[in-house]
């Protein structure tokens, strides 16, 4: 981390993000931060915004009104985000939905499983290019994608989420590559199971982590220069063994 006592200028896309607001309060540990919260819903952007304040040297900006099934309006947002910032070094995509659990889901569903691919891969994809692209505009910084390990083999237990997030790591990868002469990198954060809000009720995983688990393995990440961050960093050798099993073996495992 820099030593300076200017501020670092932080965006965080999913305002309201238990994941991304860990991250960030991680970043304020480490010195004075001023941070743009994107977001829906203008309370619940305040709250976390009062939350981050009381948490250090914190100062904060909040755009409400973000809505991730719209990707014509991200531009005018993210445009605006970054002017108020006067730019950010930081921008975390925290962005998603978790959906039902399961893998075919009845006809009578599958809009709501339509839902989950717009907005993790239509609305999560399109604030990730332009937010990418103003990055490379202004000559550098870093974004931050939160995907899961879900993206690394299709399950039948999250089939729809998995497939959402295998294409945002997907494309999130490939941006990375692109925009390495550009001065921008793009860091992948493949966290396990998290204790949230939105897995609150499901049944808890070995090596489930904590918000705050992902956010101290992503700053860690951001510091070394990390192309990858797996959250808690043992996921990495698990997801590698399940990669490497044969289908006909994998499809009998209940997961």
């Amino acid at each position: 981390m820099s030593g300076s006592t200017h501020p670092r200028r932080v965006l965080l896309i999913g305002g309201t993000s238990e994941i991304g607001l860990a991250i960030v309060a991680e970043l304020a540990r480490k010195g004075p931060l001023e941070v743009a919260l994107m977001g829906r819903d203008a309370e619940q952007l305040q709250r976390a915004a009062d939350s981050l304040r009381s948490q250090g040297d914190v100062k904060c900006h909040v755009l409400a009104g973000l809505e991730a099934q719209q990707p014509a309006g991200h531009a005018e947002m993210v445009a605006e985000a970054l002017a108020r910032l006067g730019a950010a070094e930081i921008a975390i995509l925290a962005l998603g939905v978790l959906g039902e659990r399961g893998g075919l889901p009845d006809s009578g569903r599958i809009g709501e499983a339509l839902d989950v691919l717009d907005v993790n891969v239509r609305g999560a994809g399109s604030l990730l290019m332009h937010t990418a692209a103003r990055m490379r505009e202004q000559g550098g910084g870093t974004v931050m994608v939160l995907s899961s390990v879900a993206a690394q083999r299709p399950r039948r237990t999250n089939a729809v989420y998995g497939a959402s997030k295998a294409a945002l790591d997907a494309l999130a990868q490939g941006l990375a590559d692109d925009l390495r002469g550009d001065g921008v990198e793009v860091m992948v954060i493949r966290p396990g199971f998290v204790r949230t809000r939105m897995t609150a009720g499901l049944p808890v995983p070995p090596l489930a982590c904590t918000p705050a688990d992902v956010a101290r393995a992503a700053v860690a990440g951001l510091e070394r220069g990390a192309q990858t961050v797996w959250a808690p960093p043992a996921m990495r050798g698990v997801m590698l063994a399940l990669r490497a099993l044969p289908r006909s073996i994998f499809r009998r495992l209940s997961i």
